[in-house]
C-alpha cells in the first residue's frame, strides 16, 4: 500500500510516519543522494566545482538562499531543482489553504477540524512538484499579495471581528507553507516589503493592519537577484540579508565547450537536427556591449533556434528534404541578439545590427586560428603566406555570390570553383570530416575578411565575397 492512500490522522498515526521539516526533508535527502553519488542538479553546465558545492553546503547546513548573478545564470533553474530534493508526497490537512502538518496544525481551520474529527479527520496529499511558488518581484508588490490581509467580506459572513485569525486571506507567503518560495529580483521589491520579511524568516511572526499572528511557517526560501540591480533599481536592505543564511555567486560558462553543451541542452531544436539538418561541428566581450549587464545564455539558445529555423526555411523552399547549416545561415541570428545585449553610448551610436554583426565577426576570428595558420597583420612585400593562393583567385576572377536560397547542390558547385579552399583544407586540415568541409570552406572565406584579406558586401539576396584591390576599383 502507497502511504499516499492513507486518508485519515488515524491512519498516518498507525503508519508511523514521521513529520520533519522542509529544510530537513532537504537536508536528509542530499546526504542520500551525495553518498549515492547521485547528481542532484542534472543539466547544469559549468558549475560542478563552483556553485553546486557552494549550493549543496547550504541546503546541508539549513540557510536560506540568496542566487547572486547576471541574467541567464541558471538562477530559477536552480531553485527548481531543489524540488527533486523533497519528499515525493506530505500529507496535509484536507481543506487548509497552508498545508498544515496533520502533527502540527498551524492554522484555526486545521485545528478546529482536529478538534472536531480526532483520528478521522481527513488528510490529503501534496506532491514535491506543486511545492515550488515563484514570485517575480516588482515595484508594484504589497505586503497583503506576499503576507496577506484582513478579509472584511469573511468576516460578516462568519460575523467575526477583526481581531479573529479566521478573517485573515493569507497571502502567497503563508499559502507556501512547507514548499520551496522563490523570490526572483529581490532588488527590484520595495524596502518596505523587504522589512516585512524579517520576521517570517527569523521568527515566524507576521503582522496584518497591526494583528499580530504567530504562524511558526516552515518554509525554504531562495532569492535571486542581479548585482546590476543594486546600482539600477534598488538594493537588498542589510537586515534582510544578515537574515539570509548564504549568498552564492553564479557565473556564466567558463569555456565554449560548456556553453555549446547548454546551447545545444536547451535549444528546442526537437527533430530537426536529427531528420532535417545537419550541424557541422565546429561573445561576451565586445567594445559595444555592457559587460555589467552580461549576455544571457539564453542569447545563444535563442541564436541557435534562429539558426536551425534559416535552413530548415531554406530547405522549404528547395523542397529538399535535408540540408546542412552554412556560415551565411548566421545572418538569421542576428534577431536573436540585438534585443539581448545591453549597449554601451558607442554600441549605440552604430545600432544594434551593427553590432550583432561585429559580434558574429569577432567570434569566427577567435575560432580560426584554432583550425588555420594565423594571419598576422604585417608581412614582408616579398613573404609568402598560405592565403596568397585564394586571395590571387578572386583576384583574378569576378568574386563569389553566395545567395541565401541556394540548394544544397548550387551552394557545394560555388565553392568547388575555389579550388585554393580545397588546397588550404587537404594541408591543415586534412582529416576533417567530408561531410563538413562545405561549412569550413565557407569559413576560411568570412575568417579572411576579417583578417582583411577579402571584401565582403551584403546585397539582398546574400553576400558576395571580392578580393580588397578590385572593390577600391570599383569604388573609385
Amino acid at each position: 500500500m502507497n502511504i499516499q492512500e492513507l486518508k485519515t490522522l488515524g491512519a498516518l498515526k498507525k503508519a508511523a510516519w514521521k513529520s520533519r521539516s522542509i529544510k530537513e526533508e532537504l537536508r536528509e535527502n542530499l546526504k542520500a543522494n551525495i553518498k549515492s553519488g547521485t547528481n542532484s542538479f542534472t543539466g547544469i553546465h559549468g558549475y560542478e566545482n563552483s556553485v553546486i558545492p557552494e549550493l549543496e553546503r547550504a541546503i546541508l547546513s539549513k540557510h536560506n538562499i540568496n542566487l547572486l548573478g547576471l541574467r541567464g545564470q541558471a538562477k530559477t533553474r536552480l531553485a527548481r531543482l531543489m524540488t527533486g530534493l523533497l519528499d515525493e508526497y506530505i500529507p496535509y490537512i484536507t481543506g487548509s489553504e497552508i498545508h498544515d502538518d496533520p502533527y502540527a496544525p498551524l492554522s484555526r481551520t486545521a485545528i478546529d477540524l482536529i478538534v472536531a474529527h480526532g483520528d478521522d479527520t481527513p488528510i490529503s496529499w501534496l506532491h514535491r512538484d506543486d511545492r515550488f511558488y515563484e514570485k517575480l518581484a516588482t515595484p508594484d508588490v504589497t505586503v497583503a499579495d506576499i503576507i496577506g490581509d484582513i478579509d472584511p467580506i469573511k468576516a460578516a459572513n462568519l460575523k467575526l471581528s477583526y481581531a479573529d485569525d479566521r478573517v485573515i486571506h493569507y497571502g502567497m507567503i503563508p499559502r507556501a507553507n512547507r514548499c520551496i518560495f522563490v523570490i526572483n529580483e529581490l532588488p527590484d521589491l520595495q524596502a518596505r516589503i523587504q522589512v516585512a520579511l524579517f520576521n517570517i524568516l527569523q521568527e515566524g511572526d507576521i503582522q496584518i493592519r497591526g494583528f499580530k499572528l504567530r504562524l511558526n511557517l516552515d518554509m525554504q526560501f531562495v532569492f535571486t537577484a542581479n548585482p546590476e540591480d543594486y546600482t539600477n533599481r534598488g538594493s537588498i536592505v542589510t537586515p534582510l540579508k544578515d537574515r539570509i543564511g548564504s549568498q552564492i555567486l553564479t557565473h556564466y560558462p567558463e569555456t565554449i565547450a560548456i556553453a555549446k553543451t547548454i546551447t545545444q541542452q536547451e535549444a528546442k531544436s526537437d527533430t530537426r537536427t536529427t531528420e532535417t539538418l545537419y550541424v557541422p561541428e565546429l561573445a561576451r566581450e565586445s567594445e559595444y556591449v555592457d559587460e555589467k549587464s552580461g549576455v544571457s545564455a539564453r542569447l545563444s539558445i535563442t541564436a541557435y533556434e534562429n539558426l536551425l529555423s534559416t535552413a530548415e526555411r531554406r530547405a522549404l523552399m528547395n523542397g529538399d528534404d535535408t540540408t546542412s547549416l552554412r556560415l551565411s545561415d548566421f545572418s538569421g541570428v542576428i534577431p536573436a541578439i540585438t534585443g539581448k545585449i545591453e549597449l554601451v553610448y558607442e554600441g549605440e551610436q552604430e545600432g544594434a545590427a551593427f553590432v550583432a554583426n561585429e559580434l558574429i565577426g569577432e567570434a569566427i576570428k577567435t575560432v580560426f586560428p584554432d583550425y588555420f595558420p594565423e594571419i598576422k597583420k604585417l608581412v614582408k612585400p616579398d613573404e609568402e603566406t598560405p592565403y596568397d593562393k585564394l586571395v590571387e583567385w578572386f583576384f583574378n576572377n569576378d568574386g563569389l555570390e553566395l545567395l541565401d536560397e541556394l540548394n544544397d547542390s548550387d551552394y557545394k558547385a560555388l565553392l568547388d570553383q575555389v579550388t585554393p579552399l580545397n588546397d588550404l583544407i587537404e594541408k591543415y586540415q586534412p582529416e576533417y570530416p567530408m561531410e563538413d568541409r562545405y561549412f569550413l570552406k565557407e569559413f576560411i572565406l568570412w575568417s579572411l575578411v576579417e583578417y582583411d584579406k577579402l571584401s565582403k558586401r551584403r546585397f539582398n539576396e546574400g553576400y558576395q565575397f571580392n578580393d580588397l584591390y578590385s572593390d577600391f576599383v570599383k569604388g573609385m
